[in-house]
């Protein structure tokens, strides 16, 4: 029997894969040491390849599947395992909702300490979706070239800057394809050369597309090293023929960074933005079929916006019933970004403040507001963990005056707070101070059940019942998943 410390790198080994890792790895056991096999599906039975040896685990590569795990399909991208996008493609998709719902549960008890009963007494079935495959409404792409120089368009492998030459991802829109041939036939006809790296040389360092689901209309803008492109007029002439085209811009980015977007964006044809809207959906009705109501929104190259539309109005649907608002109710909604939610709980509210800290999301919350006829709803710049502190001590700093009223009741103890951090989840300040406002109701929207579950730990520590948790898958082929929670005051 082979003893764990004598596994040494390149060692070839055959594992039954019995689980699966929060990155999406298999996970199996040789003589009770653990190894992570990247590409393996639980239930197969692989040949594996060490490659980082550790004390008491290692991380395996997939060499070859001996025995094929009946939750194994065909993945419908070739390159999916040396892309970085999709780590789920070859698990069936009733599996990878298993692996989601699974993941919410384990990181509530593990990393939050709820018991494992009243997880599962709480923990709603995940909401899926009916296609998962060619449902993003934005895709960015990254411009290299090949050894002979010719421009590439594609994604970057796992854990590299090394682009893939790929122009058709199954996770966008068929449209994608069509449009990077057309800017990479332009680059090739006026020898437009493709952003190096290493370097700071080259012009086109992305293309940027985004589609409006209900309206039908594109947007394509490159991120461009420079000013201006060569004969602009002819990318123009190769892309307003697709169907659907609406506008064409450019994103000045000469900086060495690797921030993709740049503050300047020039419009060469077309409109400044795209149009999509967001509907309501009855979650509580099978199919979760819309409710009629919906709202508008105007999409620009830098506009934060999510990029499962289907999936997005489940996910603000569900946090609209959680929040179960009657029309009477104050609320709070932190990191708002352009003020989707906001004005979801603004028909139902008597009154919705948003804080982002993104300038640029706030002047399109403002917009969307005014497009959408709703005049319940008010959103200023700043940090969560700074305005909402200030506005509760009633300290007339910039950022409290901004929101026009200093000490405000109705806004210093409302009814809901709903938040929808970032990856990180909230700052421990925008904790405290939402526990000392002591709300009756908070709404937790998460894309990270880690942190989620770290944060759930100190909220309910403070005076607050976890009620409802239900995920909610909007990236399908990958390991991340969406979760919103109700949590309830009890003192």
């Amino acid at each position: 029997m082979k003893n764990a410390t004598l596994f040494k790198k390149n060692d070839i080994v055959t594992v039954t894969i019995e689980d699966i890792g929060s990155d999406g790895e298999g996970i199996g056991k040789v003589d009770g040491f653990a190894l992570f096999v990247k590409d393996a599906v639980v239930g197969d039975v692989v040949e594996a390849r060490i490659v980082k040896p550790q004390k008491n685990f290692a991380y395996a590569r997939l060499e070859k599947v001996l025995t094929p795990s009946p939750f194994r399909v065909e993945p419908k991208c070739a390159f999916h395992r040396q892309c970085g996008g999709c780590q789920l493609q070859t698990l069936s998709y009733e599996k990878q909702l298993e692996f989601k719902q699974n993941k919410i549960r384990n990181n509530l008890i593990r990393i939050g300490g709820f018991d494992a009963a009243e997880v599962d007494a709480k923990m709603e079935p995940i909401v899926g979706m009916e296609e998962p495959f060619c449902y993003r409404n934005k895709a960015l792409y990254p411009m290299g070239a090949d050894k002979e120089g010719t421009p590439i368009a594609g994604f970057y492998a796992g854990r590299t800057h090394s682009i893939i030459a790929n122009t058709k991802c199954h996770l966008g829109v068929s449209e994608n394809e069509t449009v990077l041939v057309a800017v990479l036939d332009y680059m090739k006809e006026n020898r437009v050369t493709s952003y190096e790296e290493a370097t700071h040389q080259g012009l086109v360092r992305h293309v940027l597309i985004r589609k409006g689901f209900t309206s039908g209309e594109l947007m394509v803008c490159l991120v461009v090293n420079g000013e201006k492109l060569p004969a602009e007029e002819k990318l123009v002439e190769r892309l307003i023929g697709i169907a659907g085209m609406t506008s064409i811009s450019l994103n000045v980015n000469k900086e060495k960074t690797n921030v993709i977007m740049g503050k300047k964006v020039r419009t060469l044809w077309g409109k400044d933005t795209i149009t999509d809207s967001i509907h309501v959906r009855d979650m509580s009705k099978e199919g979760f079929p819309r409710t009629g109501r919906s709202l508008q929104f105007h999409i620009s190259p830098l506009s934060f916006y999510q990029v499962n539309p289907e999936q997005t109005e489940k996910l603000y649907s569900l946090a609209l019933e959680y929040a179960g608002l009657s029309g009477q109710e104050t609320v709070w909604d932190l990191y708002c970004g352009i003020g989707t939610i906001s004005l979801f709980l603004a028909g139902d509210a008597k009154k919705v403040c948003g804080v982002e800290i993104v300038p640029a999301a706030i002047a399109d919350a403002k917009e969307n507001a005014l497009r959408n006829g709703i005049k319940n709803a008010e959103f200023f710049v700043g940090k969560a963990e700074e305005v909402l502190p200030a506005f509760y001590e009633g300290k007339a700093t910039e950022k409290a005056v901004e929101v026009g009223r200093v000490g405000d009741s109705d806004m210093r103890h409302p009814d809901v707070i709903v938040v929808d951090p970032p990856r990180k989840g909230c700052d421990d300040a925008c904790l405290q101070t939402m526990l000392q406002m002591a709300p009756e109701k908070i709404v937790y929207v998460s894309c990270d059940s880690a942190t989620l579950a770290r944060d759930l730990k100190i909220l309910c520590d403070g005076g607050y019942e976890l009620q409802k948790i239900r995920g909610v898958d909007q990236f399908g082929q990958t390991v991340h998943v969406e979760t919103v929670c109700l949590l309830s005051n009890q003192k």
